[in-house]
């Protein structure tokens, strides 16, 4: 008798942002994994991760920015997103009560309490007495994970302008460095084997890269139509390919699974 095919796993909500500056010139801020994590270790890629429960606290009404705008799905990815730029990089998307920037340093000490689960996100938005910029954050795309993958994500990845007057600093756990590059620059790093860049966050850089400003990044994403991207395993010839849908934005791309497979191996 046959084994039942294997059900495809359960995709998991997440957030990725993309925090963009234009001085000294057009970059995006990236993080660069702990070597102790077991998949993509040392890997380059955008601050981001799983949304978390207190994400979806009702509580965030008064303490977000953009708030009626969003469905309550969008509100827990946004502050997700929000929440693991503050974790992983430092950096905090808010503004003070009276409108201003917030543009404080960010205690490592309560940004590592946030990491653990022991201080909730919330609570730390409540004693900086500010509120989350929701409204800042543009759609960049959406990929979901592939369905031969045992861990399955859904992640929203968003755009935004990253704050001037704060410093990025990376957590030291998930991350061990953050830099601004330009995404040329992180394609050269890519294609050398310098660094290593997994599938997703090289096609989306190379999207990246095809602006030129912050502004020109923002503006393309918003009149771009969003088609989500679920990458199916194709065999050619003798070979297997990853392909995404050719309307996504990214234009044909085949990639071979060996390269696939190294970059997720990465150390």
């Amino acid at each position: 008798m046959s084994e039942a095919p294997r059900q495809p796993a359960e995709t998991k909500p997440a957030a990725t942002i993309l925090l963009l500056r234009d001085d000294p010139e057009f970059e995006v801020l990236m993080v660069k994994r702990h070597h102790q994590i077991d998949f993509a270790s040392g890997a380059l890629v955008f601050p981001g991760g799983k949304t978390h429960a207190g994400d979806h606290d009702p509580a965030w009404a008064d303490h977000c920015v953009g708030w009626d705008r969003f469905d309550s799905e969008q509100r827990a990815l946004r502050i997700g997103a929000i929440r693991e730029a503050y974790e992983e990089a430092g950096i905090l998307l808010a503004e003070g009560l009276d409108g201003s920037d917030f543009a404080e340093v960010c205690d490592p000490q309560v940004r590592s309490a946030v990491d653990r689960g022991e201080t909730p996100f919330l609570d730390v938005v409540k004693d900086l007495g500010v509120r989350l910029r929701l409204d800042a954050l543009t759609v960049f795309a959406r990929w979901i994970t592939p369905t031969m993958m045992p861990k399955r994500f859904d992640t929203w990845f968003y755009a935004v302008r990253a704050p001037a007057d704060q410093l990025a600093v990376a957590d030291g756990r998930e991350a061990v460095d953050a830099e601004w590059i330009t995404p040329a620059e992180v394609l050269r790093l890519a294609d050398a084997g310098e660094r290593t860049v997994i599938f997703p966050t090289r096609m989306n850089v190379q999207l990246l890269a095809e602006a030129t400003s912050a502004s020109d990044c923002v503006a393309r994403a918003e009149s771009r139509e969003l088609v989500t991207v679920l990458p199916v395993v194709e065999k050619r010839g003798e070979a297997r390919f990853l392909v995404i849908p050719s309307n996504a934005g990214y234009g044909e791309v085949a990639e071979p699974m060996d390269r696939i497979a190294a970059e997720s191996r990465a150390g």
